[in-house]
């Protein structure tokens, strides 16, 4: 069975809508995927569910889909967020790729006093989200946030919202559980936390410090083992 490809355009999905894809889009259906006029699309844009489409018309950077009918009602996703120390490139890309796939809300790179890159590339960054959310068959795309320092994090963070801090090697933590409650996950840099930065999370009420297991993970690897084992219940 032919797989259908699935786009993501950020506009109102509605019967009879006639789309405008972006060049990237245009270039991935014709190019890559050798799709021509009157083929199948799928489209979702992050709250109106998923649609069928047809392409209208195709060029080699122009591209236009018609909307059909809804065939997948917007469903609810947990409400997980992912706070993680900034790594370099490669290494932030794949946390962002498979924080995606395993649903994760919201993305809050995170500056410590061991991170070892200073900047990140926010629509890199999106559209690798955007990417890993087409081919995951998830309906909605997480927000990305800019990089901030983790004072300032944990001084703006929601009361409400528990942050589960994967501190490696720290005495008496308990291991990380499943929840059905809004919940986040802080991962640390491949250093660890500075012992201020620890002190500073200790005075904050809603942080929980938590344990991955008996071995040390790479940061990337902790982001992921994390947040598997905090949705652990709501995977069907």
């Amino acid at each position: 069975m032919t797989t259908v490809p699935r786009l993501y355009v950020p506009i109102p999905l509605a019967p009879g809508a006639t789309i405008a894809a972006t060049p990237a889009q245009a270039h991935y259906l014709g190019t890559v995927l050798r799709a021509r006029p009157h083929d199948p699309v799928n489209l979702f844009n992050g709250s109106d569910g998923e649609w069928r489409a047809r392409i209208a018309s195709l060029q080699r950077d122009r591209l236009t889909l018609t909307v059909g009918d809804q065939h997948c009602p917007q469903m609810p996703e947990p409400d997980l967020w992912l706070a993680f120390a900034l790594l370099k490139r490669d290494a932030t890309d794949l946390v962002v790729q498979k924080a995606t796939e395993l649903g994760a809300a919201q993305l809050w790179p995170v500056l410590t006093a061991r991170t070892n890159a200073a900047r990140a590339n926010l629509d890199r960054l999106t559209a690798i989200a955007v990417e890993a959310a087409e081919q995951c068959e998830r309906l909605t795309v997480p927000r990305i946030h800019p990089p901030g320092r983790l004072p300032d994090l944990l001084g703006a963070w929601p009361q409400d919202r528990r942050l589960y801090a994967a501190i490696e090697r720290a005495a008496g933590a308990p291991p990380l559980r499943p929840t059905n409650q809004p919940a986040a996950l802080l991962v640390g840099p491949e250093g660890g936390f500075a012992s201020d930065e620890l002190e500073a999370m200790a005075r904050h009420p809603f942080v929980t410090p938590v344990s991955l297991g008996p071995r040390v993970l790479r940061a990337e690897t902790a982001c992921v083992a994390g947040l598997a084992l905090l949705q652990a219940p709501l995977c069907g």
